[in-house]
């Protein structure tokens, strides 16, 4: 469904940083990668993940800003990945081929989880011990530099990289492909703390094959496991199917949303708020659409939903589903839908997270604590399954743009 493109430089046009549509150009670097659900997951899994991974970037963020981040500081439960995005990365010259989580919550490439790493002519090992703490796992292990393949002829060479020698919660992949903000970084090289990494996007930049450091995502929702149904685009906005115009917005301000992929929104169910502008991120790691608790409980009320004890995710009846109203996620000046089909999971799947087979399971969850703490949502693969996402290093701002699948019913 996505074939590998070759090599090709884009020039992108400078657009405006305020939320209004602009033309698509049709050039692409690709790379495609799998949607994958644990075997050892199950919803309860899920909704810690999601919710420990949320604490932990809270935790994270504000840290960076006290100016007291140690990365080797744990104290959140680890929970095995329940859904991961996944993408096949060469390293090594002849590379190895490295299955990793792609992650826009974190900026470090690491390897060595399943398939060991394997040092060629071009890795150099430069003996600086590197740890993260993702809340949903973790690694440590030592830094080396090496040639990195993200596609047929996408190379970047001298990439700083990871090699566990321990790492936890990444059963089903070999490590983490990082597109945060290099900020992220700080801190990893644990005995040069205020060290901040090159990353891959930054890389790919500098060293002159791409024009913009500018990444978009983008997925296709799926009712299979596994399934190759999204794709990586490095240095244009184009994906592989029709979108709608891109609207940009400037990154948030607002701590610790501002250390991530931070934007501010609102939330409206139907023509109710239920979320008043406040700040949050964009997250692939996110299986869930996240909200404040008191956003939760609006959403919770408004429905008619009920907590199901299974999976730790609201269900609804089906007469409930048939008036379900849209979500609306206010973004700049730009509303955006997610209809009732969107807010709930592919039935086909719910075996796998532990449910009811003809059970109707929404996707939007309790982040887990109330508005007001700066990091009020996480607009997870939920989200971005339905709306193509680009994040813009170059213009500090992050684009949103409807497709063929926002008002598809798939699930």
């Amino acid at each position: 469904m996505f074939p590998a493109a070759s090599l090709v430089t884009t020039l992108l046009l400078i657009l405006s940083i305020v939320a209004t549509p602009v033309e698509v150009r049709t050039t692409r670097v690709t790379l495609p990668f799998a949607k994958r659900i644990s075997a050892n997951g199950g919803a309860i899994n899920l909704v810690k993940h999601d919710q420990a991974r949320a604490a932990t970037l809270k935790d994270r963020g504000s840290a960076i800003q006290n100016g007291k981040l140690d990365r080797r500081d744990g104290g959140i439960a680890v929970t095995n990945e329940a859904v991961s995005y996944v993408a096949a990365v060469g390293v090594g010259d002849p590379a190895t081929i490295y299955n990793l989580f792609v992650d826009t919550g974190s900026s470090n490439i690491w390897v060595g989880a399943g398939t060991p790493y394997t040092p060629t002519s071009t890795s150099m090992n430069t003996g600086e011990p590197v740890s993260v703490t993702y809340g949903s796992g973790s690694f440590s292990g030592e830094e080396w530099l090496d040639t990195v393949s993200l596609c047929s002829g996408l190379t970047i060479t001298g990439q700083s990289i990871g090699v566990a020698s321990t790492s936890s919660g990444s059963s089903g992949v070999d490590g983490i492909l990082g597109l945060g903000p290099e900020s992220l970084t700080e801190g990893t090289l644990t005995d040069e703390p205020d060290t901040l990494i090159p990353t891959v996007t930054q890389n790919l930049y500098t060293q002159g094959t791409i024009s913009e450091e500018v990444v978009g995502v983008f997925f296709a929702p799926t009712t299979t496991e596994p399934f190759t149904n999204g794709e990586l685009i490095f240095g244009s906005t184009d994906p592989s199917g029709d979108i709608g115009g891109i609207s940009y917005v400037p990154l948030t301000t607002t701590s610790p949303s501002s250390f991530y992929w931070g934007i501010n929104q609102s939330i409206m169910y139907g023509s109710d708020t239920v979320l008043a502008e406040t700040a949050g991120i964009v997250d692939t790691g996110t299986t869930l659409i996240l909200i404040a608790s008191n956003a939760y409980s609006a959403y919770q009320s408004a429905t008619g939903a009920t907590l199901d004890d299974n999976t730790g995710l609201l269900q609804l009846t089906t007469a409930q589903y048939d008036v379900l109203q849209n979500l609306n996620f206010n973004i700049g000046s730009v509303a955006y839908a997610l209809i009732p089909n969107g807010q709930i999971w592919p039935r086909s799947l719910n075996t796998y997270i532990g449910g009811t087979t003809d059970a109707i399971y929404s996707i939007v969850n309790d982040i887990g604590s109330p508005s007001g703490e700066g990091l009020d949502f996480i607009n997870g693969q939920a989200f971005l399954e339905r709306f193509y996402c680009v994040f813009d290093s170059t213009n500090h701002r992050i684009g949103f743009a409807t497709t063929n699948y926002t008002d598809a019913t798939t699930n």
